[in-house]
């Protein structure tokens, strides 16, 4: 039924065919249909920052931006999901056309430029959700906060979220916000991640539960500046990282239709870089902060290859798109 599905949607232009099968994810959980689509539930059970997952492979942020399908994700077998990223004040992202298929590379390319309907309009969703499993909220900037203001933008969408997310990721990474990878090094990194983690305290404390804190870092990035995060991270004593995010790399789709496009390359080709980033990562931090593991995850070896380097969950996206539910499943089966 899924590759029946994939066929018509992509037919149809990418941003398009995305909210029609999002829509078509909602109706056949609202059927209850999912079956047609999506393997049984697999359970493993696996505990990663104090929190009890069902299993060990999530949905990564960028699909769900606004938590409007939540439900009919989570029917497909996630064992969590994350949701954003989400700003402070609604913005519309960067013009059409954003996003764009590779099939040839098993890939995507976009510049969305994290496009959501606000924080606000997240919470509403997120609350009106009958999911009581494990929900990441990812959070960002606006396009038009300085980067010398975006901690407030992070603490806004931070103390609003908080009540309703199983653990909170901080997206330093995005290509497509104009400044916002600067803020993953240095002085920037070390002041707002203090902030944050201020901030978590507070809300602890005021919410009587402990949210984990997370930050999800770019695959574009050398040995030295991996070794300089990680000590930052845990320095500030960062629950989680996810690593990584889109790659602007482009040597491996470049002779490909729309391989020059800017934005944010993911899919097959950003598996290798995403699991070098891992093992350099997990490397330095030597199991004292866990690691989220996305980046080209196919099939389930390259999820149990995640894992192989250092990771202790997975997120899909791409492979998710190209391979459909069963992915979820395998990927499940394959890791140790």
């Amino acid at each position: 039924m899924y590759s029946l599905m994939q066929r018509l949607l992509f037919r149809l232009p990418t941003e398009t065919s995305h909210h029609l099968g999002m829509r078509g994810i909602a109706l056949a959980h609202r059927f209850c249909m999912t079956s047609l689509i999506a393997p049984r539930k697999a359970e493993k059970p696996v505990e990663v920052m104090g929190i009890r997952f069902p299993n060990p492979v999530g949905l990564a942020a960028g699909l769900d931006k606004d938590a409007r399908y939540i439900d009919g994700l989570a029917a497909l077998g996630f064992g969590f999901i994350e949701v954003g990223t989400v700003t402070p004040k609604p913005q519309p992202g960067n013009p059409q056309p954003r996003l764009f298929r590779l099939p040839e590379a098993r890939a995507i390319i976009n510049r969305m430029g994290f496009n959501n309907l606000g924080v606000d309009q997240l919470v509403q969703q997120v609350e009106k959700a009958k999911f009581d499993g494990v929900l990441g909220i990812n959070i960002g900037k606006n396009k038009d906060t300085p980067a010398d203001k975006a901690v407030d933008d992070y603490l806004i969408c931070m103390r609003k979220v908080y009540a309703h997310a199983s653990y909170i990721t901080v997206n330093l990474s995005s290509p497509n916000t104009p400044g916002l990878r600067d803020l993953q090094f240095g002085e920037p990194l070390k002041n707002l991640l203090s902030q944050l983690k201020a901030a978590q305290a507070e809300l602890a404390s005021e919410h009587k539960r402990y949210v984990p804190l997370a930050v999800k870092i770019a695959p574009d990035m050398a040995d030295d500046d991996i070794a300089s995060v990680a000590a930052v991270f845990l320095e500030q004593g960062i629950d989680g990282v996810i690593a990584t995010n889109t790659t602007i790399e482009r040597d491996a789709v470049r002779h490909l239709e729309h391989g020059e496009e800017a934005g944010g390359l993911s899919g097959a080709p950003v598996r290798d870089k995403s699991t070098a980033v891992i093992r350099e990562l997990a490397a330095h931090l030597k199991g004292k902060i866990p690691i989220i593991g996305v980046g080209g995850i196919m099939c389930g070896e390259d999820a149990a290859e995640k894992i192989a380097a250092g990771a202790s969950l997975v997120q899909l996206y791409s492979g998710f798109i190209y391979a459909g539910p069963q992915l979820i499943a395998d990927s499940v089966r394959a890791i140790p």
